[in-house]
């Protein structure tokens, strides 16, 4: 069973110092915009959630250092980065082909960037729902993740009924590396705040369809805002 992840990746590599990435590291929103610049004209105006139908998700570090902030965007449409300042840029934009292959039983390490809301049934909402809350801790982020880890044939892990969606793979619990990042909040829209990890580790694939569901439409909430692309790479290295 083979499923084929066909897409395109974005390295943008941006000077911290210019006011285009000085604001989009401020600023969620303006983040946002600069990660959609580049897809003008592929839906219509006032179309319903752009960003999901041009498969667009987005991943950034920033290195003070070296005053770089590096931008990583995937999409199923070919972007144009035209519009991004080229004083901006510390080298030039890089865009790549991906067509992996995903068959079960293959091994990759995988990096992401996560908000993950936990459920909390001592915290109701005025429906009487239970309200969700951010995973704000290493420990909360590893066991929202492993519930959605594949379950064993043994039938282990979360039952199909919870509602929750497996990724399509086994992640190996004891591989994962999980750093709580800022949070981040946006001026334009009140009350806007995303809390993120970056989570590292390996898995093995058991569902290449459910996996390549996952590695296209992301995982987690704040997927707008930089999060929820996972990044996989062969191998265990």
């Amino acid at each position: 069973m083979t499923a084929r992840l066909i897409t395109c990746h974005s390295i943008i590599a941006l000077d911290t110092r210019h006011p285009v990435a000085a604001r989009s590291l401020l600023d969620a929103q303006d983040m946002h915009r600069l990660v959609m610049s580049g897809f003008r004209g592929w839906v219509e105006d006032g179309d319903p959630d752009p960003r999901a139908q041009m498969g667009i998700l987005s991943t950034w570090t920033v290195d003070l250092r070296t005053d770089t902030l590096l931008l990583v965007v995937q999409s199923k449409v070919a972007p144009d980065w035209s519009l991004v300042p080229r004083d901006a840029l510390t080298r030039r934009i890089e865009t790549i082909s991906v067509d992996q292959p995903l068959r079960k039983g293959d091994r990759f390490t995988f990096r992401t960037v996560l908000s993950a809301l936990t459920a909390r049934p001592d915290r109701p909402t005025a429906t009487g729902r239970s309200r969700k809350l951010p995973a704000t801790s290493p420990d909360q982020v590893r066991t929202w993740l492993m519930k959605r880890s594949q379950p064993t044939v043994e039938d282990q892990g979360t039952p199909p009924d919870s509602g929750v969606r497996f990724i399509g793979a086994e992640i190996d619990r004891r591989s994962l590396a999980i750093r709580m990042l800022p949070p981040v909040t946006s001026r334009h829209h009140a009350g806007l705040k995303i809390t993120r990890a970056e989570v590292r580790g390996h898995l093995t694939v058991c569902d290449p369809e459910a996996l390549h569901r996952t590695l296209t439409d992301g995982l987690g909430s704040g997927r707008a805002y930089g999060c929820g692309l996972v990044l996989v790479r062969d191998g265990q290295g």
